[in-house]
């Protein structure tokens, strides 16, 4: 009976595949278009993406840092004892080094509040886009979307012509309070001070902006105006307009453009890695590597923030197909 079964299956596929490739029916035609759209992205989904995590889930589990060989969990040990060690509740009770806690909640914090700021000035952009007529609208657009062609070593050069101690708004506005510039410089000031932060959260805010801006305006474009001018003719403030009526419409766009920002937020390397303000996961990867090639801690560490980032993505997903069906 199962040698029959087998055999059943595999007629059922040689016809599937011959009707898929000599296409009968319109139906069949259909399907083999849609098959062969789909097979360039499968190929690079799978040489692009599954092939390298594999790679990397392999490279963590290695007990080696030079070669993929042998089997350890010893990476994801530390990584565990060092969160627990940089919690208040159970830290003073975890004998491990908290390097890798704060890394990783540097990275959550930073990117989150980098990414609600990015994401509330998008909305605004968005909103003065597409309910206002303004003068040189094409420029204005141009300039707003040109941060996301700039590579993130280039964003970082940027800040520092304006921010460093020999930069331009640094030296204008030590001048008018008559401060030395050192003391206003948002680069150059040692790692983790407010200023050295604040110029980072430029950095990180200049190049995700656009991104927000951008996904929002597809949004504000589906917002049924007459609904806010029927707000607005019973007497509703411009802000209780778009409290009630705007934005619960925009707010799928919203989730769509938190999501895009915080994993942006997560994943920028080059802007970090020059201003050096803020230990986070992407520029830890660098410090693992440049000073002692440990390829399985820094492996486990991607492995793990790529789950996180897979997971937040799906919940941000589900809640905004959610909205969209509500």
């Amino acid at each position: 009976m199962s040698t029959l079964d087998d055999r059943e299956l595999v007629g059922r596929l040689v016809d599937g595949t011959g009707r898929l490739i000599g296409a009968p029916t319109e139906r069949d035609r259909e399907r083999r278009r849609i098959v062969a759209l789909t097979l360039p992205f499968l190929a690079l989904a799978v040489v692009g993406a599954a092939v390298p995590l594999v790679y990397l889930v392999r490279m963590s589990l290695s007990e080696s840092a030079g070669a993929i060989q042998g089997l350890q969990f010893e990476s994801y040990r530390t990584l565990a004892l060092s969160v627990a060690a940089y919690l208040p509740v159970v830290g003073s009770g975890v004998s491990a080094d908290p390097v890798y806690g704060e890394v990783i909640w540097n990275s959550l914090w930073f990117g989150a509040a980098t990414t609600v700021v990015s994401v509330a000035v998008g909305v605004a952009i968005a909103h003065g886009l597409e309910n206002y007529d303004l003068p040189h609208e094409g420029l204005l657009v141009t300039l707003i979307s040109f941060p996301i062609s700039l590579p993130g070593i280039v964003v970082a050069f940027m800040i520092m012509v304006w921010f460093a101690r020999t930069g331009v708004l640094t030296n204008f506005f030590a001048a008018i309070a008559g401060m030395d510039p050192v003391a206003l410089a948002l680069t150059g000031q040692p790692p983790g001070t407010a200023l050295a932060v604040a110029g980072l959260f430029l950095g990180y805010c200049y190049s995700m902006i656009p991104r927000a801006t951008f996904l929002l305006r597809g949004s504000y474009a589906e917002v049924n105006t007459d609904a806010e001018e029927a707000a607005r003719a019973l007497g509703a403030t411009p802000w209780q307009t778009f409290r009630y009526v705007t934005l619960p419409q925009i707010r799928p766009g919203v989730v769509g453009a938190l999501i895009l920002t915080f994993r942006t937020a997560l994943a920028i390397f080059g802007t970090v890695l020059v201003l050096k303000a803020l230990s986070v996961v992407t520029f830890r990867f660098d410090q693992e590597l440049a000073t002692g090639f440990n390829l399985p801690i820094a492996s486990a560490l991607a492995v793990v923030f790529f789950a996180f980032t897979v997971l937040f993505t799906f919940a941000g997903l589900r809640y905004t197909s959610a909205e969209v069906a509500g």
